[in-house]
C-alpha cells in the first residue's frame, strides 16, 4: 500500500504493478495526511490516517471499505507525540499520547486514560508499540522509562529504565505464541535494546551495537531485524531447544542425541546414555523432544542430526507412533525448499501453516508460492504433500493461466492453446474464470478462445453476455439444451435490442422463439400479436382474438374480438375455424337477447346448455329456433329436449313430443330415462314402441 499526501491509497501486488487505487475521504483530501499507518486485524488489512487538522480517519478493510472518522480530541493543537491502532473485542480504536496525557478514541467518544503503576514522574510519552496480537502495550517516555503492560490498560506486565532519554527510532514486542516470557525491542541509530521479564536469558535490559541501520519487523513470534545487507531473527528459544543444547543438560533429548553420536562412532557410550533414559522411562519423551525441537531449526544439518536421533530413539520403542516424525519431515521439506535463497521466503515453523491446510488459505505454503509466481515449486509441494487436485495442482494450474493472459507478447491463438494444452481437462479447472481474467485485461478474442473449452454453458453464456456476444451467447444456451440459460439470453436480448433487430434475431433461432413465443402467452400477449403479425401467421392471430375475446367483459368488445378472429381465418384459409367463430358470435348476439327477455344468465352458456335451459324454462319455441337456426342434428336434439323435459317433469310434454313425428333415437331412450326419474308408469307407455333390435 502506498498512501498519497491527498489521503489516495495505492494497492500494488509484489511485483509493484498497479492494482486499484481508494481515498480516504473529503476532510483527509482537505486537509493532506500528516502521518499514516497500516495495521492487520481479523477482519483484514487496515489504514489509520492522522490528517493536518489532527483528526483520526481509518478502515479497518481495504477489500470492504468503511470510512470512519474517529472522535475530536479536546484542545488539542499539535499533532501527538506518538500514536497508535488498538483492536479490542472486535472494536478498532486509536490511543495517542499529548505529552504525559493518553487518550483513547473509540466509535462514539475521548477518553482518558492512565496505565497502571505508572508514575507522573516518568515525564512525557514519546514511542508505544502494540503487540503482534494487540493484547500487549509498551510505553517510552523521555525519561527512559518503560512501562509494559496490557493493552486494554487495566495490568502492568513490568517496568524498566533504560537511562537513553533520546526518542528511539523504533520499537516492537517480541514474543511467542502461549508463551509467558515477554520482551520489547527498542531501536536507536546503531543501538539495539531488548528488555524483557524473562527468568533465565532477559532480565532487565541487554544492549546490541548495529554495524547498519537497520528497520525491526515485528512478527508472530520474533523480530526481524533487516539492514542492507543482513536478515536476522530475533527470537526466544524454544524450550524444547533450550533443553537439548544448553550447557551440560541432563534432559532426555540431549541425552538421545548423544547416544546417536555415540552409535555413529560405534561407541558403547550410546547404550550407556540409552539405559539411563529407559531407565527414567523418558524414551518417548526424548524423542518427541527431538522431533519438536528440528522443527525450530534453520539448517539443515542440525535438523538432520536430531531427526536422526528421534529415529534411533524409536527403534526401542514398542508402538511409538510414526506420524509426528512423519510429518516433522514432510514440513522441514516444504520449508527449506521456500527457505532457499533463489526462492526467498523465511518462514519459520510457528509460521509455517499445517500441511494440510487447503490452498483457498493465502498463508499456506503453495498460495504463498503461486502470489509469486513460483508456480512449478508450488506444484511440487502440492504433490509431495498429496493435497487433493483440485485444491492444489488445479488451482496453481488457474492461477498460472489468469497470469499468461496478461502477457501481452504473443497471440490470442498462442495464449489460448498454450493453455488448453497444460490444463486440458484437469478437475477442478473453470475455463470460464480464466476467460473473465483475459476480458477484464482487454483481450475479448482471447476471452472467447478460452470459452471454447469451458464445457459448462451455465459459466459460458454470462461471460459471453457480459462482454457484449449475446447472438453467440443464445447459440450456446441453445446447444446446452438448458430452457433457463436460454430465456436468460433472450430476455437480455430484449432489453438490450430495439424491438425489430430482436425479432429478427429471434428468427433465425426457432427454438429461442418458440420459448419466447411460450413466455409471452403467458406474461406479454400483446408481444406475441406483433411476433404474429410479423410473421403473417394468420392462424395464430386469430387463435389470439379468440383467447383474447374472452378476457373482455363487455359483450361488444368480446364479439370485436371474434369478428377479428374471422377475418384472420378468413386470410388464413381455414374454412372450419371461421364458420365455428361465426356461430360463436351469433350465438352471444342470441344470448344476449334472451337474457335482456328472460332476465337469466345465458351468457357464456355453450350451444346445447343454452338449448338445454330454454327447454327447462318452458320456452320451447325458442328452443326450435336454435335448433333450425344452427342446425343442431335430429338425434342430439331429440336427446336434449327429453332429457330437460325428464328433469322438469313435464312428461305430458314429453308424450306429446314423441308423437309429433317418428323419434330419430327410437323409444328405448325415453323409457330408460323414465325409469331414472322413476316413473315407471310412463316407462310402459313407450315399452311397445321400442323396436326388437333396441330391445335386444
Amino acid at each position: 500500500l502506498c498512501i498519497q499526501e491527498d489521503g489516495t491509497v495505492l494497492i500494488y501486488n509484489l511485483f509493484c504493478e498497479f492494482k486499484r487505487h481508494f481515498s480516504m475521504g473529503n476532510e483527509v483530501l482537505q486537509n493532506h495526511v500528516l502521518e499514516a499507518k497500516v495495521f492487520h486485524t481479523e477482519y483484514g488489512t487496515g489504514v489509520a490516517i492522522l490528517t493536518g487538522a489532527y483528526r483520526f480517519s481509518l478502515t479497518t478493510n481495504i477489500d470492504d471499505l468503511k470510512l470512519r472518522r474517529m472522535p475530536e480530541v479536546p484542545g488539542l493543537q499539535k499533532p501527538p507525540s506518538c500514536w497508535a491502532v488498538l483492536s479490542q473485542d472486535r472494536v478498532t480504536i486509536v490511543l495517542l499520547a499529548v505529552g504525559q496525557d493518553l487518550y483513547l478514541l473509540d466509535n462514539t467518544s475521548c477518553s482518558v486514560v492512565t496505565p497502571p503503576g505508572m508514575s507522573p514522574s516518568t515525564g512525557a510519552y514519546l514511542q508505544m508499540a502494540v503487540s503482534f496480537n494487540y493484547r500487549c502495550l509498551a510505553l517510552f517516555t523521555d525519561t527512559g522509562y518503560i512501562w509494559m503492560g496490557l493493552a486494554t490498560l487495566k495490568e502492568k506486565l513490568c517496568e524498566f529504565n533504560s537511562s537513553i532519554r533520546s526518542p528511539p527510532k523504533q520499537m516492537v514486542w517480541c514474543m511467542r505464541p502461549r508463551s509467558r516470557q515477554r520482551a520489547v525491542v527498542v531501536a536507536w541509530d546503531r543501538q539495539l535494546m531488548v528488555a524483557g521479564n524473562s527468568t533465565e536469558c532477559i532480565h532487565g535490559e541487554h544492549r546490541f551495537v548495529l554495524d547498519e541501520d537497520s528497520y525491526l519487523v515485528p512478527e508472530l513470534d520474533g523480530v526481524r531485524i533487516l539492514s542492507r545487507t543482513s536478515h536476522e531473527f530475533l527470537h526466544e528459544i524454544p524450550e524444547a531447544s533450550q533443553e537439548i543444547f544448553k550447557i551440560a543438560s541432563m534432559a532426555p533429548g540431549a541425552l538421545l542425541l548423544e547416544a546417536q553420536k555415540e552409535y555413529e562412532k560405534e561407541s558403547q557410550k550410546a547404550d550407556e546414555y540409552l539405559r539411563e533414559i529407559k531407565d527414567q522411562k523418558l524414551l518417548p519423551e526424548a524423542v518427541s523432544q527431538c522431533i519438536e525441537a528440528a522443527g525450530y531449526e534453520h539448517e539443515p544439518d542440525t535438523q538432520k542430526s536430531l531427526l536422526r536421533a528421534a529415529s534411533f530413539g524409536k527403534c526401542f520403542i514398542d508402538k511409538f507412533p510414526p506420524e509426528s516424525f512423519v510429518r516433522m519431515c514432510q514440513d522441514l521439506r516444504v520449508l527449506n525448499a521456500i527457505r532457499d535463497y533463489q526462492i526467498g521466503i523465511p518462514l519459520t515453523f510457528t509460521q509455517y501453516p499445517p500441511w494440510d491446510r487447503h490452498m483457498t488459505d493465502t498463508s499456506s505454503s503453495p498460495s504463498r508460492l503461486v502470489l509469486r509466481r513460483l508456480y512449478p515449486l508450488a506444484i511440487r509441494i502440492c504433490e509431495y504433500l498429496r493435497l487433493s487436485e483440485i485444491q492444489g495442482v488445479s488451482r496453481i494450474l488457474a492461477h498460472w493461466a489468469c497470469y499468461k493472459v496478461q502477457q501481452k507478447d504473443k497471440s490470442d491463438e498462442e495464449v489460448a492453446h498454450a493453455i488448453n494444452q497444460k490444463l486440458g481437462d484437469t478437475p477442478g479447472i473453470s475455463y470460464s474464470e480464466i476467460a473473465a481474467r483475459a476480458y477484464d485485461c482487454g483481450r475479448t478474442e482471447l476471452a472467447i478462445k478460452l470459452l471454447e473449452y469451458e464445457p459448462r454453458s451455465g459459466e459460458q453464456v454470462p461471460l459471453l453476455l457480459k462482454m457484449k456476444r449475446s447472438k453467440l451467447a443464445l447459440s450456446k444456451a441453445i446447444e446446452s439444451g438448458d430452457t433457463d440459460l436460454v430465456y436468460t439470453v433472450v430476455l437480455h436480448l430484449k432489453n438490450e435490442l430495439n424491438r425489430g433487430t430482436f425479432f429478427m434475431t429471434l428468427q433465425n433461432q426457432p427454438v429461442a422463439l418458440s420459448l419466447y413465443r411460450q413466455f409471452c402467452k403467458h406474461q406479454e400477449r400483446e408481444t406475441l400479436k406483433d411476433l404474429y403479425n410479423q410473421d403473417d401467421n394468420h392462424q395464430e392471430l386469430g387463435n389470439f382474438h379468440v383467447h383474447s375475446s374472452y378476457s373482455e367483459k363487455r359483450i361488444e368488445g368480446r364479439v370485436g374480438a371474434l369478428q377479428n378472429a374471422l377475418d384472420e381465418y378468413y386470410k388464413a384459409k381455414n374454412e372450419f375455424a371461421a364458420k365455428a367463430t361465426e356461430d360463436q358470435i351469433k350465438l352471444l348476439r342470441l344470448q344476449r337477447h334472451l337474457q335482456e327477455d328472460f332476465d337469466k344468465p345465458y351468457l357464456d352458456l355453450s350451444l346445447h346448455d343454452t338449448v338445454s335451459n330454454l327447454i327447462l324454462d318452458g320456452h320451447h319455441k325458442r328452443a326450435e329456433q336454435l335448433y333450425r337456426e344452427f342446425k343442431i342434428p335430429d338425434k342430439k336434439y331429440w336427446w336434449l329436449k327429453i332429457s330437460a323435459l325428464a328433469n322438469r317433469g313435464d312428461w305430458e310434454e314429453m308424450e306429446k313430443f314423441s308423437k309429433s313425428k317418428k323419434s330419430p333415437i327410437g323409444y328405448l331412450p325415453f323409457v330408460e330415462i323414465s325409469v331414472k326419474h322413476h316413473n315407471r308408469y310412463e316407462a310402459k307407455k313407450y315399452a311397445p314402441r321400442v323396436t326388437p333390435e333396441q330391445r335386444v
